[in-house]
């Protein structure tokens, strides 16, 4: 069975052209041209992706990804956006978008974004409960990682954490004490060169600290090394 693609834009002229390639690349597509459409077909129709634009009527692109989250629907989301703002696409990574593209783009840089996306969903393995003494686990003091079950743990409570934060946060911890560089995590997590765009991987770190620290203005684990990238440490012994 096809993959299925819910694309949310207002623009005919871009919905037509991402319908098109994304049906030649294999893809079953559905499109809605207001936010409050996307939302019903996000929720009706269980979509394997979301292509969804910033600006929309009824209901902006912010909003709707706001939504979807707030109703555990973890869907992964593509965000289009035709301002070249800073804020705008922090806000959507802060919000729960999995990626971002700015207009103008091309449709094959889409699809490639759309592919690498789902081939990451893909390899997330199914947890077994029958198994669950049985699985491996990373280990770094009070924090555990489980990557077959896709869970974590911080001092034996389950983190709520996104699919990316997962995957960031299970890189990290196989490379435990390893400086990693924003480059080197982009490629690593996200499959594909951000054009050395690293604001995303920033904000997922911030994010990661604010479920596994106590103090993120201290953070123990996740360790800034300036001018180089992130390494993810054991605490040390005060």
């Amino acid at each position: 069975m096809n993959k299925k693609v819910l694309v949310v834009d207002d623009e005919q002229s871009i919905v037509t052209l991402l319908q098109y390639n994304l049906q030649q690349a294999g893809y079953d597509v559905l499109t809605a041209e207001d936010g409050e459409l996307g939302m019903e077909l996000a929720i009706s129709e269980k979509p394997d992706l979301i292509v969804l634009d910033l600006m929309l009527p009824k209901m902006d692109g912010i909003e709707v990804c706001k939504q979807l989250r707030q109703q555990k629907i973890e869907v992964p989301i593509l965000m289009l956006t035709a301002k070249d703002d800073e804020f705008d696409k922090v806000l959507g990574l802060e919000l729960g978008a999995d990626d971002y593209m700015t207009k103008p783009f091309s449709p094959r840089e889409v699809v490639a974004r759309v592919k690498a996306i789902l081939r990451r969903i893909q390899t997330q393995p199914e947890y077994d409960t029958g198994q669950a003494e049985l699985q491996d686990y990373i280990q770094i003091a009070g924090l555990k990682i489980y990557p077959d079950r896709y869970e974590a743990f911080a001092e034996e409570e389950l983190l709520e954490l996104t699919p990316k934060e997962f995957e960031l946060l299970l890189y990290l911890g196989r490379h435990k004490g390893r400086v990693l560089t924003r480059d080197q995590l982009l490629s690593a997590v996200w499959n594909y060169d951000f054009a050395g765009d690293t604001r995303i991987v920033d904000v997922h770190i911030s994010h990661l600290r604010e479920k596994i620290e106590h103090d993120t203005k201290k953070p123990v684990y996740i360790k800034t090394i300036r001018g180089l990238g992130y390494k993810l440490e054991e605490p040390k012994k005060e």
